[in-house]
């Protein structure tokens, strides 16, 4: 089957299943951009099956896919469904995570009691005294809120922050309303007349670029941002 990191990707279509073998690495690296991995270095077996495991090849693919290319349903079962992730890629995952959680909280935070910035090792220190659960699969800015209320257990950790305004046009709000309520604390969150979407969050000063450019993204950079007081 092409080696131990051979993991499943699968994507289900109605009552059907298509499965495939990849590299785990590779099909995750094609996830984040399709134009840096040639889909035939992530297939382990050039075959669409049903059941991987059984060997059962899948039928149908061209009514299903309007296509029997196996390279062209592959692309489209990777960036489309979901692929199991090898114990080793998921503590990578995590390992990301933390290390970027840690520098956000060295950037944006102080020590309330000396007013000076706490370094990178001791923030690593307190969460594992706080015993700290890092999640590989949510972003570090989404976990950072939660994190930091328990390492304050540890640190008495201190925030500058700043707010931001944005307007979503219509045609982006619906997708962004999710997205928004993760990026800082939400002050004020209402739809306008024409169907944008109004929004004002709380974030550390020093993600504020971060966040404004994720805004941006939101809208194909449509948004109407600015950072009030």
């Amino acid at each position: 089957m092409g080696g131990e990191k051979a993991v499943i990707a699968r994507l289900r279509k109605g009552s059907k299943n298509f499965e495939i073998l990849v590299e785990c690495d590779k099909a995750m690296e094609f996830r984040k951009d399709p134009s840096k991995v040639d889909i035939r270095e992530i297939l382990v077996v050039p075959e669409i099956f049903k059941d991987a495991r059984k060997g059962d090849r899948a039928g149908g693919l061209k009514e299903e896919f309007g296509t029997d290319d196996v390279f062209e349903i592959a692309k489209r079962i990777v960036l489309e469904g979901e692929v199991q992730l090898t114990a080793e890629y998921k503590k990578k995952l995590e390992e990301e995570k933390r290390r970027r959680i840690i520098s956000l909280i060295a950037m944006n935070a102080i020590d309330a009691r000396t007013e000076k910035p706490i370094p990178e090792k001791r923030i690593e220190i307190a969460l594992q005294e706080a015993k700290v659960h890092i999640d590989p699969f949510k972003e570090p800015e989404e976990q950072v809120k939660e994190v930091v209320e328990k390492l304050r257990q540890i640190i008495p950790l201190k925030f500058e922050e700043v707010r931001i305004k944005s307007i979503i046009p219509p045609q982006y709000a619906g997708k962004a309303y999710g997205q928004i309520q993760k990026l800082g604390e939400v002050e004020k969150m209402e739809w306008l007349n024409d169907g944008s979407l109004l929004s004002i969050i709380k974030v550390p000063a020093g993600m504020q670029v971060e966040v404004i450019n994720k805004l941006n993204k939101l809208s194909s950079n449509n948004a109407h941002v600015e950072v009030i007081r």
